[in-house]
């Protein structure tokens, strides 16, 4: 698809370093005490003013609206932008917390303009968080409350994930843009496919932001699903008790980079909240999709996104490229129906996040499974391992894979972007590389990425490494037994987004795209079908 120029979105960031800030802060109070100074941390911000907020009723579920800005305390709206719009829905009668990102591009009519369209990262700049809230009420969500509003901007973004240790990242393919003047002046960015560690410095190309940020040459649902995937990432990586210790330099930079509802600088605010996010700790984070899909760009106009008018009316490529006609201003059937999923509660049981005893699991035996969908192709496997030779630990390649899928690789340049130099890709296609653990051992490591659809830029992954246990494999969701062969299944609470396959030298998986296209059926026998690569 054709690269579009656009501002920061780090959607996932933003909400992982406030799950993960707010997490610490809760399971270490013990009284008012400490919540009486976790709201002095936030008086470093003054609260935003006559926000648009429903006050929650003790211990009901509660709403949460993310933004991310690069507004500064005390400044103009009007000098600022955002990207980033995230509700959050945390339950305790849920055994999830539900997150939908809300596309920054929607076409919305400005509230009181008599019918002037405008982009909805617009109404942030017009009139601030209580205009957009007015917005999304009006036009996009109709009963909409929201209980919290968190505006964070990008210093505090950079310096939150520094603190608690970076995050181990599930990269899915090579993000490389070396920025220079003309039609490729993009940020600069330069990270390689597979399993790594990312930090927050916001000058580094190789960085936490930099990753997030990315929107040269995907669509807004990848990056949307990017940004989620980081915050559970984040959260698998970095629970509450990891971060004690650094809770009170955690919450002194929440304060002074972060907005909030003046409810929330009060005691009473605090730990109405904190109660939810103390029982919500193990909860696994669910996405749901904005029904969106792309409009026609005219020649020097904007690029709109429009809410889907029906259920199902934008599946699969459609969202990009056809789509019927919505009438802008009106809430649409498809919106009001992600809506109800965002509010209802996912049944079953959540683990507790005060018990040391891990969650119960679902254990699948399965005889064979169905490879309907997916198509045989060992030798290109075969030619990846090759390429990837000599290699310390054996290295096992699927014998089926996707139905229309291809294997990425640096020497045919399949999947390069034809406006960076070829060298940026060299080693990237299959890749070979080394991994340090929580301990600072190394690993060996390798990635061999696949390509679904270069115009929606959607990939997904075979990874093998030494580490036997990283942070992404913390707590598996289900284990399936596959003609003897044990796979771990990871979910995002609907979807299956990884399965791995243990053997005693090392750990290998497969990994969705980053929206979760590949049905679970079709994830299962993928990693069922593993073999080594001779």
């Amino acid at each position: 698809m054709p690269r579009t120029r656009g501002g920061v979105l780090w959607r996932g960031l933003l909400a992982a370093v406030i799950v993960i800030a707010l997490g610490a802060a809760a399971t270490a109070v013990a009284g008012l005490n400490q919540f009486h100074d976790i709201a002095k941390d936030f008086d470093q911000s003054a609260p935003i003013k006559d926000a648009r907020i429903k006050l929650p009723e003790p211990g009901a579920p509660e709403t949460l609206l993310l933004i991310g800005s690069d507004h500064r305390a005390g400044t103009p709206y009007t000098d600022a932008n955002t990207d980033t719009m995230m509700l959050v829905r945390i339950d305790d009668s849920s055994s999830t917390i539900n997150l939908m990102s809300i596309p920054r591009d929607l076409a919305v009519t400005v509230p009181g303009s008599g019918g002037e369209v405008q982009k909805l990262n617009a109404m942030y700049s017009i009139g601030g968080p209580n205009l957009l809230i007015k917005t999304l009420q009006q036009e996009v969500f109709p009963g909409l409350q929201v209980n919290h509003i968190l505006d964070l901007n990008f210093a505090g973004f950079s310096d939150l994930i520094d603190a608690i240790g970076c995050v181990y990242t599930m990269v899915d393919h090579r993000y490389y843009n070396v920025s220079a003047p003309g039609p490729d002046d993009f940020s600069a960015i330069n990270i390689q496919p597979g399993y790594q560690r990312l930090c927050g410095d916001h000058q580094a190309i190789t960085g936490a932001l930099a990753f997030v940020r990315f929107r040269h040459t995907d669509s807004d649902v990848v990056r949307n699903a990017r940004q989620q995937d980081f915050i559970r990432w984040a959260k698998d990586g970095y629970g509450a008790n990891q971060l004690l210790d650094n809770k009170g330099k955690l919450l002194r930079i929440f304060g002074k980079h972060v907005q909030t509802d003046a409810f929330l600088h009060t005691e009473v605010g605090l730990i109405e909240l904190f109660d939810l996010i103390i029982n919500a700790d193990g909860h696994t984070l669910k996405t749901i999709q904005f029904p969106e899909y792309f409009g026609a760009c005219g020649s020097g106009g904007p690029c709109y996104v429009y809410a889907c008018p029906a259920v199902g009316a934008c599946t699969g490529d459609s969202y990009y490229t056809t789509a019927p006609a919505t009438t802008v201003g009106e809430a649409t059937p498809a919106e009001e129906a992600a809506y109800t999923a965002f509010l209802t509660p996912t049944t079953g049981p959540a683990p507790s996040a005060n018990t040391a005893t891990p969650p119960s699991r679902k254990h699948r035996r399965h005889a064979a499974v169905s490879d309907a969908g997916l198509i045989a192709d060992l030798p290109d496997g075969v030619s990846q391992a090759r390429a990837l030779k000599p290699f310390r630990l054996p290295i096992y390649v699927p014998k089926e894979i996707l139905g229309g899928s291809q294997y990425c690789s640096s020497v045919s340049g399949n999947c390069d972007d034809p406006l960076e130099p070829v060298t940026g890709y060299t080693g990237s296609y299959p890749r070979r590389y080394t991994l340090l653990d929580l301990q600072n051992q190394i690993h060996p490591a390798y990635v061999m990425t696949l390509l679904i659809n270069p115009d929606l830029g959607t990939y997904y992954t075979v990874e093998g490494m030494g580490w036997q246990n990283p942070p992404i494999l913390n707590s598996p969701n289900a284990v399936a037994t596959v003609d003897g062969k044990r796979l771990d299944e990871y979910d995002d609470g609907a979807k299956i987004a990884l399965v791995a396959w243990h053997t005693p030298q090392a750990v290998y998986w497969i990994a969705n795209t980053l929206a979760n296209a590949i049905p679970n059926r079709e994830m299962v026998a993928i990693a069922a079908s593993f073999t080594l690569a001779r």
